[in-house]
């Protein structure tokens, strides 16, 4: 599976980031402008709240949307029976943010709104006039108004032995949105599904990004950019008993923007995740 690592600052990076995309569904960006320095502080700080009983004060809203998700309230991967081993935050800029870590993660999602909406035009312009003329409006254009990109801050904590079967840290899934950006975990484990049924590690280098098209682009673009399958994998050995932290940015276009026969964006979504809330 040839996931190309895309030099940011290279003359050809967009027709070879979305030629890697079309191909595989993912690609690797380096040399890009989020800082590894702010990824790290964002990875200890939110450690350290995970830990601690003041995230409880945060704990999800009723509506699901914000705040925190326990473990016991994660979500079960579509077609998968039981909950992924994982527990994550929801930031937005406008919802609940912690006290008790700094502002490092909205500069981050900030920086990684301005990267990621980059990346789509780059999408825009590199895919051919055929696929765009289905589109029920250029892909730059989805983002105006939009509100429910998501900055997912997630952990996944150190496996018990006591784990229901067949649980996993991230159970085979494809994304709901447009694009994902994703820097380096601080532990291995992300795979995706090769066209050959295989499995491939997709490289997690310190500073590099994995960049995935989800299921939204698949729709609009009548599948020219397939939402590639993708999952994380427990560990084994020392590494069962680390924790790993992710950073997942999900850029979403707005509620009204019609992604395939009449279905909007925001339809789509809240099919998707009362999918995902389902108990496992």
């Amino acid at each position: 599976m040839d996931v190309a690592v895309v030099d940011y600052t290279a003359p050809d990076a967009p027709e070879t980031f979305t030629r890697s995309l079309r191909e595989t569904g993912f690609a690797v960006l380096v040399n890009h402008p989020l800082p590894w320095s702010l990824v790290e502080q964002i990875y200890a700080e939110w450690a350290a709240l995970f830990d601690s009983p003041a995230v409880e004060q945060y704990l999800m809203d009723p509506d699901g949307q914000v705040g925190w998700f326990p473990p016991d309230k994660s979500e079960t991967a579509k077609g998968a029976s039981v909950r992924d081993l994982k527990e994550f935050f929801h930031v937005y800029d406008w919802s609940v943010y912690p006290a008790e870590v700094s502002d490092a993660a909205m500069q981050y999602r900030r920086i990684a709104m301005e990267l990621a909406n980059t990346l789509l035009d780059w999408v825009e312009a590199n895919t051919p006039d055929e696929v765009t003329e289905r589109l029920s409006m250029p892909l730059s254009s989805m983002m105006d108004g939009s509100t429910r990109t998501l900055l997912r801050v997630l952990r996944y904590p150190p496996l018990t032995g006591e784990e229901p079967e067949g649980a996993v840290r991230a159970a085979a899934h494809e994304d709901i949105n447009l694009l994902t950006v994703l820097p380096a975990a601080d532990e291995p484990g992300l795979e995706l599904l090769g066209t050959n049924g295989q499995w491939y590690a997709v490289p997690c280098d310190p500073g590099s990004l994995a960049v995935n098209a989800g299921e939204m682009l698949d729709l609009a673009t009548g599948g020219y950019f397939p939402a590639t399958t993708h999952r994380v994998v427990n560990p084994t050995g020392d590494g069962a008993r680390r924790s790993r932290m992710s950073l997942p940015l999900f850029l979403h276009p707005a509620d009204d923007v019609v992604l395939e026969d009449g279905r909007t964006a925001k339809e789509f979504l809240l099919r998707r995740i009362a999918e995902l809330r389902s108990n496992g």
